[in-house]
């Protein structure tokens, strides 16, 4: 029953698609991120589904759709110009087998990411596909954050909706995911038109909030609590009442901290002692071979090269209570671990030149976003248009994405090259429709409600 629910639904949004080949871009959205053909059972997992929509929403943009305001950007190219470097270090990478199987899905994240502004030509389209973004993590979340709720969490052990620990599903990623998505569906809640703001809508996104914000508690991951703190920060730069939002979530955090698992709260406790935890600890060691790695190898060793890495360290526990306190240290060797580090990742399989094109990729969303924020300030009634909130939501996603990198390897995640796709969408969008934007690049319209919606 389940297999044949989920079939109908895909079934219907491409069929919807005949009409609105935009449509179908949405739905590739949807099957990316929820990937309902593993959360299914049967039928569903022998269709190709997310090649069916790949398949659909190129063709439909190709054949069908309008090119009236597609623009190819300089982040664009950047992509194209990684996409083709990934190619290269994968015909020459170290593990040839493992790297051609990472490949597989990345190039298709790339592409998707390059080819995605080229559709978002207007407004309702840039809402749409945050929208759907926004309901396609919410899908996953709000399971997520209601079995939190009953005590079903714990480390690697959370049950959502598929049973495996990769990708959006594995706890750090998905804490990430979730708490950069908090920016835009408030943005949806503000400006969106699809669904007009209303108690309702409030309802629903405050709901989801809470989800996502419950995602880190259920999945025990650190990370998703540093990128939470980060988006705190963030906000705190834009909100009217900077004191009060910032003594209110003080009070709310104190106020929860009875109620938090303790096997959540000591792994949070981790945090400050890298020895004594084995999981931070080994991360430290990767990241040293990784340095000493591309000392000999500029270039990179393509995907998955981290698994030849092998090393030996100690790790320090404090043992008994009160004055009875010794400090047992423990030799451990390990080998083939992963870099949990997007950054170490792109040093380690792209190299140099590889890692120089990523991050320039990502600190371009940044300013493109800051200089979206410039061109736009806020009206007489002291709120955001609606391009300045989108620009917002996009930067404190990109920002609050780049933290958890630090932690976790998602650096070729396919739903952070979604934001990367809707940011891109926005600047053309935004340079498009505003007048004389080389001028404007420093200074703030006289009129910014005049621009085009």
């Amino acid at each position: 029953m389940l297999d044949l629910f989920l079939l109908a639904f895909v079934g219907a949004f491409l069929a919807l698609g005949i009409k609105r080949p935009f449509l179908w871009v949405l739905v590739y959205i949807y099957i990316d991120v929820v990937a309902p053909q593993k959360v299914g059972w049967t039928i569903i997992q022998a269709i190709p589904l997310s090649l069916i929509a790949f398949v659909a929403c190129f063709g439909g943009w190709l054949l069908f759709d309008s090119k009236k305001g597609s623009r190819f950007t300089l982040r664009q190219g950047l992509i194209v110009a990684l996409l083709v470097y990934c190619f290269f270090t994968t015909l020459h990478a170290d593990f040839p087998v493992e790297a051609k199987v990472k490949w597989e899905w990345v190039w298709k994240a790339l592409v998707f990411a390059a080819f995605l502004p080229l559709t978002l030509r207007t407004k309702l389209r840039l809402e749409a596909a945050a929208l759907i973004m926004v309901l396609s993590i919410g899908t996953i979340v709000i399971n997520g954050g209601i079995k939190t709720v009953l005590g079903g969490g714990g480390y690697g052990t959370l049950s959502l909706l598929v049973r495996e620990n990769a990708g959006l599903y594995e706890g750090s990623i998905l804490s990430t995911a979730a708490v950069a998505t908090i920016p835009l569906a408030l943005w949806l809640a503000r400006h969106g038109t699809i669904f007009k703001p209303d108690w309702r809508v409030w309802a629903f996104v405050a709901g989801l909030i809470l989800s996502c914000l419950l995602i880190p508690v259920g999945t025990a991951a650190r990370t998703g609590l540093v990128c939470a703190a980060v988006l705190g920060i963030l906000m705190l730069r834009t909100a009217k009442h900077k004191f009060l939002l910032a003594g209110g979530g003080a009070l709310a955090l104190v106020a929860a901290i009875p109620f938090l698992p303790q096997s959540y709260l000591e792994r949070m406790q981790t945090l400050t002692n890298t020895q004594g935890d084995e999981s931070a600890s080994t991360r430290v060691q990767v990241w040293e071979w990784t340095l000493d790695y591309v000392k000999k190898n500029p270039w990179g060793g393509g995907f998955d090269a981290y698994r030849q890495n092998s090393f030996t360290y100690y790790t320090a526990k404090r043992e008994g209570e009160g004055t009875n306190v010794r400090v047992v240290y423990d030799q451990v060797t390990d080998k083939g671990r992963a870099y949990h580090s997007s950054y170490f990742e792109m040093i380690g399989e792209q190299g140099w030149f590889g890692f120089g094109l990523w991050l320039l990729l990502q600190l371009l969303g940044v300013w493109h976003m800051e200089r979206i924020r410039w061109m736009f300030r806020r009206g007489e009634d002291g709120k955001d248009s609606w391009q300045r909130g989108l620009a917002t939501g996009l930067q404190q996603a990109q920002i609050v994405y780049m933290v958890g990198s630090l932690f976790v390897g998602i650096a070729f995640q396919p739903f952070c090259y979604m934001l990367i796709g809707l940011q891109c969408g926005l600047w053309s969008y935004v340079r498009r429709t505003t007048r004389e934007p080389d001028k404007a690049r420093f200074r703030r319209p006289e009129n910014s409600g005049a621009v085009a919606a």
